[in-house]
């Protein structure tokens, strides 16, 4: 059985009083009102919290934690109201997901932000963008960023920018004199990640021109997988196959003359969003959040246009 407040309330103003009279008086409660409570305390406790001597009494060890405790809770208590009332723009727990192309740019101006102010504990999380959405929709992941968002009714969504996509292959692939794209892929082999297909689909939409109609991306065979971001292009250098990533990630690698950039007409780009879940209120901490993608994508938008 739970300890009832006000009965916990009874017994700290009868010691804080030490008097029944006196505490009755400041409860607006009758003196007998006050034994029956205190009496009801100590049955639901299984032992004796005061002990009686004509007009007055004698707190027990037992009497002195439930009256620690009640004190702690009432406390508690106080600090929660508190907390409703002031919303710290600097401080709290902010949790975020995107893709690891993404993470690799954003997490040091993440830590910039979190250097500047350090009560302010941020948790950046790369993952596919199925399993943002998910994490979102469940209130794991307090933001999202993702490429492409198929159910807009149980989660608000900004446009924020987009990133270009690359196919990139090994430096020596002699891409440019290739003159089947299918024959190509399918002698590289793929380089998975956990966005891999995601990516190659949206790559031949948006160039329809390079592969046949009924070519089924799934059909090239797969000579590797890595799920860590800043190792994907690796075994790529080393001509072991091909694969798609934002161009974020081609240009961060170490070894960038050992890998070839597809050439194409145009620019494959996505569009990248901001989620949260629908009708949720974000702390005012999120504010600096925003702020760093709003100034981060106004300044890495990429141009769009057909080469010339």
């Amino acid at each position: 059985m739970l300890l009832n407040p006000n009965w916990l309330k009874t017994f700290v103003t009868l010691i804080d009083t030490g008097h029944f009279t006196k505490a009755a008086q400041k409860l607006y409660m009758t003196q007998p009102g006050v034994s029956q409570h205190i009496r009801k305390l100590e049955v639901v406790c299984g032992h004796q919290l005061i002990r009686r001597e004509k007009k007055s009494f004698d707190i027990t060890e037992q009497g002195r934690l439930i009256y620690d405790y009640a004190k702690q809770l009432k406390k508690n208590e106080e600090q929660v109201l508190e907390q409703l009332t002031f919303d710290d723009p600097y401080s709290g727990e902010c949790t975020l997901a995107c893709s690891g192309a993404l993470a690799l740019i954003l997490y040091p101006k993440l830590l910039t932000i979190q250097c500047r102010y350090t009560a302010l504990i941020i948790q950046l999380k790369a993952a596919p963008n199925e399993q943002i959405l998910t994490e979102v929709e469940n209130g794991e992941v307090d933001l999202g960023l993702v490429t492409d968002v198929q159910d807009h009714r149980i989660l608000d969504v900004q446009k924020v920018g987009q990133e270009q996509l690359c196919l990139v292959v090994p430096a020596d692939a002699n891409a440019d004199e290739e003159p089947d794209t299918e024959d190509m892929l399918m002698r590289l082999g793929l380089i998975s990640h956990p966005d891999a297909t995601h990516y190659l689909t949206r790559y031949f939409a948006q160039n329809d021109q390079l592969i046949k109609a009924d070519f089924n991306v799934e059909k090239i065979p797969v000579t590797g997988y890595v799920n860590q971001i800043s190792q994907i292009l690796a075994p790529v250098a080393r001509g072991l196959g091909f694969t798609v990533l934002p161009k974020s990630a081609v240009d961060s690698f170490n070894d960038r003359e050992k890998l070839q950039i597809f050439k194409t007409k145009k620019h494959v780009v996505e569009t990248l969003y901001i989620v949260k879940k629908r009708g949720r209120s974000l702390p005012k901490r999120f504010g600096l959040i925003k702020t760093m993608l709003g100034e981060h994508f106004e300044g890495s938008i990429f141009e769009t246009k057909n080469e010339p």
